[in-house]
């Protein structure tokens, strides 16, 4: 099984250890349409899509799940047409874009995991991700994409005390934030579970998140807060000053 996650951006990591149930499948690319434009905010999604988000995930999940079933059956078998059809229908699915309808549904951690203990399954995991992610052109670098995320998300799903967690939170938020995805709002929340989970942490991540929130999101007070944030606990002299500036943009003041 984890031969055909890594030859067809495969198998889901399954129940979560920090919550019940399996993530959804990610937005990639969207024919015929982009990003929502600077400034435009998409709207927060309804409490009363809950169950329809689930439902959506569990069908999402049955349909991979009754593809990859056919793939293996058809190998075991040796037809080597309907094995090809199940392999173009599997990769299909997996360039498709399938946005995430609620951020809380099923999806981003809890702000609360903390990154201790050194795990060796999970480390492997972490470069093994890192191996794919952003290499190639066209489906090519989609499709490793998603290889990329699926691998990080295992990590978040079986190891969530890992001290990869916080590296492994800002990845997924470059992937969200990458052409491959276009998914600003999922990652931001990833950078902030990035600085979240790991205390001191000395990456960009705050920096990120607040553009997209200021960019992107129109979510423009929640910007402000952590360009404050980056003032405050960033070591970067470059970063303070574009914070800074951008405080007095938004702020008014000078």
């Amino acid at each position: 099984m984890r031969m055909l996650l890594l030859g067809l951006a495969g198998l889901s990591a399954g129940t979560v250890a920090w919550a019940v149930g399996a993530q959804p499948s990610k937005p990639l690319t969207e024919p015929g349409k982009g990003a929502l434009p600077p400034g435009e905010a998409a709207p927060a999604a309804a409490a009363s899509d809950v169950q329809l988000v689930e439902r959506c995930l569990a069908a999402r999940k049955e349909y991979e799940a009754s593809l990859k079933a056919l793939y293996e059956h058809y190998t075991k078998s040796g037809d080597k047409q309907r094995l090809a059809w199940a392999e173009r229908e599997l990769m299909a699915y997996h360039l498709v874009w399938k946005p995430s309808y609620n951020l809380d549904v099923k999806d981003v951690p809890p702000p609360t995991l903390e990154a201790r203990v050194n795990v060796r399954e999970a480390n492997e995991l972490y470069k093994t991700a890192m191996e794919y992610k952003g290499k190639g052109l066209g489906d090519d670098y989609v499709l490793n994409m998603r290889r990329s995320e699926l691998l990080l998300r295992e990590v978040l799903d079986k190891y969530p005390n890992s001290d990869k967690i916080g590296d492994v939170a800002y990845q997924l938020a470059d992937i969200y934030e990458s052409r491959a995805y276009k998914q600003y709002d999922r990652a931001a929340k990833y950078y902030e579970r990035s600085f979240q989970w790991v205390k001191g942490s000395r990456t960009d991540a705050r920096l990120r998140a607040a553009t997209l929130y200021d960019r992107q999101l129109n979510e423009r007070t929640k910007a402000v807060d952590l360009y404050r944030a980056v003032v405050e606990h960033d070591t970067n002299p470059d970063h303070i000053k574009q914070a800074e500036k951008r405080v007095g943009e938004l702020t008014g003041r000078k």
